[in-house]
Order: C-alpha cells, then sequence, then structure tokens
C-alpha cells in the first residue's frame, strides 16, 4: 500500500494487539507516528491496552500525552483504555483520577477500575467504588459482577456477596459461565460450600475455571476427600489439569503431607513443561517445604526461571517452619535485592525465623520495617512473634509493655505466647493475668486453664488452684491426652 490511510493503519495495529502480539504492534504504531499518518481515537485506545498488557508505565504516559498533544477526543473508549492501563500498571490514584475527570464515564470504565483494585489486593476501594457506580445510576454489567464478586469473597463480607447474588439472578447474568464462576468461587471463598456445590451443579455449562473454583475451595475448607473426588470426576468428563489444578493438588499433598503422591504430581507437571511456571513452581517448592523436603524445595525454587512473591515467601517460610532461621533470613535479603516488596506473610516467616535464631533487635528491626517501610499493619501473628521473642529472651514485662503499645484488644495467640513466657521464666503474676486474657477471649481453653491451675499451685495458693479444677470439672473440661504416632 504506497499511502496507508488511517483506517487501514489503525487495522493493522489492532490485529497484532489482539492477537497478543503488543511489543510488534507498539513498535508498528510508532512506525505509522514516523511515516506522519494520522491516528484516531481508537488507535490510541488499543496502543494504550497494549501498554497495559505489557505494563509499561512510562510509555503509555507518553502515549497519553501525545493524545493530549493531538487533540485526540476522550471519547468512552480511550478513557476506558487509559483507566484500565493505569489499573494494570498498579496506579490506581491515577486510575481513579482518570475517571473522576471523565464526562459520564461508563460502566466499562468503572469496571476496569473496579478490576484493578481487586487484582492489586484493594477489595475494600472495589467495594467502595462498586457502591458509587450503583450510586451514579449505572447499572453494572456482566463484567462488573464477576469483578467485584472477588472482593467481597476475598473481604468475607458475606451479606453484600449474598445480595449481590441475587442481584445477579434477578439481572439475568447467571447465564453467563464466567459469572457463575464468580458466585461458585465467592462462596468457597467464604466458606459456604454447599452453596458453592449448589451453583456449580445449577450451571448448563462447565470449563475448567468451574472445576477449579469448587477444588480450591474445598482444599482451603480442609476438606481434602472432596477436593479429590472433584478432580477425580473433572478429569472423568474430560477436561485436562491446568496450572491452577495442579497447584491445588499440590497443596493437597503438602497440607496431607503425602510426599510420594506430591513427587509423582511433580513428575507430571515436569512432562508438559509446566514446571516452569511460576504457579506451578512456587506450589511445588511449598509442597516440597511442608513435607520437610528442603532440600528438593531449594532446588527447585532456585531453577525456577522466574519467580513471584508466592514463591519466595513459600522458600521463607518453608525454612522458618523447620527451624532454618538463618536460612530463611537470608533468603529474605536476597528477594529485597531483587527488588520484591514484601507482605504480611513475608514477615511472619521473617519474625519467626528471628526467634528460631533469637535475634530480638533483628526482629524488632523487620517488625519497624514492615510499619515503616512498606505500610504493612501488624496483625496479630506478627505480634505473637515479637512477644514470644521477648518472653523467650526473659523479658516478660517488655512483652507485656509491647502488647500495649498497640490499639485494640489481641487476641487470645498473643496472650498465649506472652503465657508461655511467663511460666517458662517463673513471671507468676503477669501469667495469672495472660492466662486470666486467654480464658476471657476463649473460656473453654483446656491448655490455658490447667496451666492457670498449675501456676496457683506453684504460688502455694491452693484455693484458687482448687476453683479453677472444679470450673474444669463442671464444664466437663479435660486436658487432651498425649500420643505419638508410630
Amino acid at each position: 500500500m504506497p499511502e496507508p490511510n488511517t483506517v487501514s493503519c489503525v487495522s493493522l495495529v489492532a490485529s497484532y494487539i489482539q492477537c497478543g502480539e503488543n511489543e510488534e504492534g507498539l513498535r508498528i504504531f510508532l512506525r505509522l507516528l514516523r511515516m506522519g499518518v494520522k491516528v484516531n481515537e481508537y488507535c490510541y485506545g488499543s496502543i494504550l491496552g497494549c501498554c497495559a498488557a505489557l505494563e509499561s508505565l512510562e510509555v503509555g504516559r507518553q502515549v497519553q500525552c501525545l493524545a493530549v498533544k493531538c487533540g485526540v477526543r476522550m471519547d468512552q473508549f480511550v478513557v476506558t483504555s487509559l483507566v484500565n492501563f493505569y489499573a494494570k500498571c498498579g496506579e490506581l490514584e491515577l486510575a481513579s483520577r482518570a475517571l473522576r475527570e471523565a464526562d459520564k464515564p461508563n460502566v466499562t470504565a468503572w469496571t476496569a477500575l473496579i478490576g484493578g483494585c481487586v487484582q492489586l489486593g484493594k477489595c475494600r476501594l472495589a467495594i467502595g467504588l462498586f457502591r458509587d457506580m450503583l450510586s451514579a445510576g449505572l447499572k453494572p454489567s456482566e463484567q462488573t459482577f464477576a469483578s467485584v464478586l472477588g472482593a467481597f469473597g476475598r473481604e468475607k463480607e458475606i451479606q453484600g456477596g449474598i445480595q449481590l447474588h441475587c442481584l445477579i439472578k434477578k439481572s439475568g447474568f447467571e447465564s453467563f459461565t464466567f459469572v457463575s464462576n464468580a458466585v461458585l468461587d465467592f462462596y468457597a471463598k467464604v466458606d459456604f460450600l454447599d452453596e458453592s456445590f449448589k451453583t456449580f451443579s445449577e450451571m448448563g455449562v462447565h470449563d475448567i475455571v468451574s472445576w477449579n473454583a469448587l477444588i480450591a475451595g474445598s482444599v482451603n475448607s480442609g476438606r481434602h476427600e472432596v477436593a479429590i473426588r472433584y478432580i477425580q470426576n473433572m478429569l472423568s468428563e474430560g477436561f485436562d489439569p491446568d496450572i491452577y489444578t495442579y497447584s491445588s493438588l499440590l497443596s493437597i499433598c503438602g497440607d496431607l503431607p503425602a510426599t510420594e503422591w506430591g513427587k509423582q504430581t511433580h513428575c507430571r507437571v515436569i512432562k508438559p513443561g509446566l514446571d516452569s511456571n511460576v504457579v506451578v513452581g512456587s506450589a511445588v517448592i511449598d509442597m516440597y517445604a511442608k513435607c520437610g523436603r528442603l532440600d528438593d524445595a531449594r532446588n527447585v525454587f532456585d531453577a525456577l526461571p522466574n519467580k513471584n512473591l508466592v514463591s519466595w515467601n513459600a522458600m521463607i517460610t518453608g525454612y522458618a517452619q523447620h527451624g532454618f532461621g538463618r536460612e530463611a533470613l537470608e533468603i529474605y535479603d536476597v528477594m529485597l535485592n531483587n527488588g520484591v516488596k514484601p507482605n504480611d506473610v513475608t514477615f511472619i516467616g521473617v519474625l519467626s525465623s528471628c526467634g528460631h535464631v533469637g535475634a530480638l533487635e533483628e526482629a524488632l528491626h523487620h517488625f519497624g520495617s514492615m510499619m515503616n517501610d512498606y505500610g504493612i499493619s501488624p496483625r496479630t501473628d506478627h505480634l505473637g512473634c515479637i512477644v514470644s521473642l521477648f518472653a523467650r529472651k526473659g523479658q516478660t514485662k517488655a512483652a507485656y509493655d509491647f502488647i500495649r503499645s498497640f490499639p485494640g484488644e489481641p487476641n487470645k495467640v498473643v496472650w498465649r505466647s506472652l503465657l508461655s513466657g511467663c511460666v517458662s521464666n517463673k513471671d507468676l503474676d503477669l501469667a495469672i493475668y495472660a492466662a486470666e486474657k486467654v480464658l476471657s477471649v476463649d473460656p473453654n481453653d483446656t491448655s490455658a486453664r490447667v496451666m492457670l491451675s498449675n501456676i496457683y499451685a506453684d504460688s502455694n495458693m491452693w484455693n484458687e488452684a482448687s476453683h479453677v479444677r472444679k470450673i474444669m470439672e463442671g464444664k466437663a473440661i479435660k486436658k487432651e491426652i498425649g500420643y505419638s504416632w508410630t
């Protein structure tokens, strides 16, 4: 074509992008600009979609500037592409700004921002945006429902999710398989497995996503036999396992643990070359770590070409759970040097590793870094690690002061950590206080009552010890008999 026009050029660029050839589409776009071809709003929207797929923030911002400079009309397609681009690149503030500055953004733009929030774990924000969209008088699309249900599931917003399911039924969107998949995944996430099974049975068509959602929900609820049965049913219906099926199966092997079955599954993923996939590779690492095969876990970890946060966390927590604290901390340092940002799960592994090596100062440093450098609010698991470490060092008063330095009432895990430390260090007064705190949260906690009775006995407070024992007898509370597997 001697003189390509706008329509032919836009069609060429769009065809490459639609086929997933985003880099080639971007190169052709730049070539067309050099040739002086006038590019319309549809092409700019497509190129922003290309930058979103590549997560190329800098290039996308340059494209936006060029569009403004050339006076491209900011129609609904361009606005939606711009919101989607910033959301995919993790720039939610810019995505939100693009949406708010648009003239009456449509439901597709709202859905792009909601979906971006869910993907980045900002589920509370996604739910708020969904409500804002409804307040603006817009009707959700099937894509909107599928996106926001994920947010309700992760936030355990059971009542809101059930209401959303009713709205989906009322709107007639249950016929869309991907919407029904989102519904059954929501029920699985909030541990309403019976509703998940019911939704699955009422679906006219199942795909691999349907099966995977049901299997993963069963695994996460500890119903491994049910998960295995669904895997067998899936295979009998002619579906081939994908990376997420294998991930769930490997989780079962690690949870049981079933090392030989896990090794066989590992062999199954090697044959089709799935072991290089980061989802499967991370699941293999986690499986071997939970089975105590840390050398195998490390070999898979080192061989994995691309690692994500899950891969690093699996290796760190694997070392930490088996008492290899120094190795876990070394992995954490390597992770930071590779530019990977830790999350709350990472710090549970890091802080428990500090506990294994008795590094109190290092633990306090990481605890401060978690809040100040990464903006992560401490969970009770984090508090429990620090309290346990203080107590292990004999600093029970410092452990108590540390608990009290945080707002809110800690759960029994934190008080139990303090109780154990106080008993070990013969700090009887504080031990009594900690035991009473545990029992105020869970009056039927057998071990706390036994420990409290023993503390009273050690302090020659026989009346109090007898009173605790009588309460146990009255409530038919018995200490579990110890046993070992042979």
